[in-house]
Parts: structure tokens; sequence; C-alpha cells
């Protein structure tokens, strides 16, 4: 693999949220059954074939639903405690997995090197969203493959009000640098990608609706042509 010209200037500010990396931790696990998010992986990855490019794998939550068709899974994770987590959930899972460090902005690998990417819950809280997925379009095929579960703006009026009153204030700082009122599906769209199906999901599906409740689970597309920009 190679590391991308640029990669610098974000290696000089790495991702470190050791408070919040333990606290995901802990919580995310938990949530794979009380929220329902492991059916939720079991569908985004269903179907899949070849190699996958997993951006901000976390703890490695994903890696277990992963079929038997995957030939191999890059796993990029820039937080250290989470990415230690997530080597320790590779050597548990049925794929091979290969987790390295590298931010979403710079990844890493070779250009058109994957048959897919994955981004589960991960756009809200990179630091450039429009250089991220320009990033995941060069390193997908033509016609390859985004499967993504994400969070974003939702809600009605005082819903989305409280969203972006939160993403300016105290939401990043506490959450590890996540966003409540990005628009994922949107961002996809202007990089550049061809929408597929989509579902809009609300977590907790029962329960009290919160500013991050609002998420969308879909398929998106990489152009067939060789990319020109």
């Amino acid at each position: 693999m190679r590391l991308l010209s640029g990669s610098e200037k974000v290696a000089r500010n790495p991702v470190h949220h050791p408070l919040f990396a333990r606290c995901y931790a802990r919580y995310s696990v938990r949530a794979e059954t009380r929220l329902g998010l492991a059916g939720i992986r079991e569908r985004m990855l269903a179907g899949l074939s070849g190699r996958v490019i997993e951006i901000g794998a976390g703890n490695g939550l994903n890696f277990s639903h992963y079929p038997g068709t995957v030939a191999e899974v890059v796993a990029i994770e820039p937080e250290p405690l989470l990415r230690k987590l997530a080597l320790e959930s590779a050597l548990r899972c049925g794929v091979p997995v290969d987790v390295v460090p590298g931010a979403a902005e710079a990844l890493p690998v070779k250009s058109e090197a994957f048959d897919a990417a994955v981004l589960s819950l991960v756009l809200c809280s990179v630091r450039d969203v429009a250089r991220a997925l320009g990033e995941v379009r060069r390193v997908v095929k033509p016609g390859g493959q985004v499967r993504f579960f994400e969070h974003g703006q939702g809600g009605g009026r005082v819903m989305r009000l409280t969203q972006r009153t939160l993403d300016r204030t105290v939401r990043p700082a506490l959450a590890g640098g996540c966003h409540l009122a990005r628009q994922p599906v949107a961002a996809l769209r202007e990089a550049g990608f061809v929408l597929g199906p989509q579902r809009q999901v609300v977590m907790p599906e029962t329960g009290p609706t919160l500013p991050a409740s609002y998420c969308t689970l879909g398929i998106a597309w990489r152009p067939d042509e060789p990319d020109a920009r």
C-alpha cells in the first residue's frame, strides 16, 4: 500500500479521542442488540464480494457480518484505541481483515484497488466530507459499490435547529468529532456517486427520538467510466 501525497498534513493532526473511544467501545457493543444494529450491519454487507475497503472501522463490529464471498477487507481506523480493538475483532472473524491506520481524507491505498467500500457511521466525524468521498471514489473500481449506513440531518424544524446548535457547540468535542446535521446522501451525490436503493431508519426504532436518530441505509455506485477528476 502507498501513502498519498498530502497525507502528511493529516498526519500532523492525528485523530486521538481516548475518552470518547472508551465510551464508544462500551456503548456500541450494547447497541448491537439493544438498538438492533447487528441486523443493520448484516443487511448493509449482504452480497458483497471481492476486495472491500472499510472507512472508519471503529472497534470492528462490522467484521463478523462480512459474507464469505469477500476475499479481503482493508479496514482503515485512525483512532489508536479503536484500532487496537478492531485488530482484536479481526482475529475472530471469518474473512481476512487487515486493520491499518489512516485518515479518510488521505487513504493509504492504491487507486481503483477495491470492488466496494463500506461507510458505517463515519461521515458524521470526518474532518472534510467532500475530500473523504473523493478518496472513496478514487480507490473503488469503476462500477464498484459503496454500502453505507449513516446518520444525519432529520426531523422537523425544531429538531434540525437542535442538531445545528449542538454541532456548533458541544457535540463534536464530546463525541469524537461527530456532527448531527450533515447530509450524507446529498454528499455522496455531490461526490459523483450514483445512488441506489435507500432505506430511512430511525434509531432506536422504539423509544425517544434523539438528534442522532435519523439514519439512512443504502447503496451507491461509482460510475462505470474511469475517473477523470
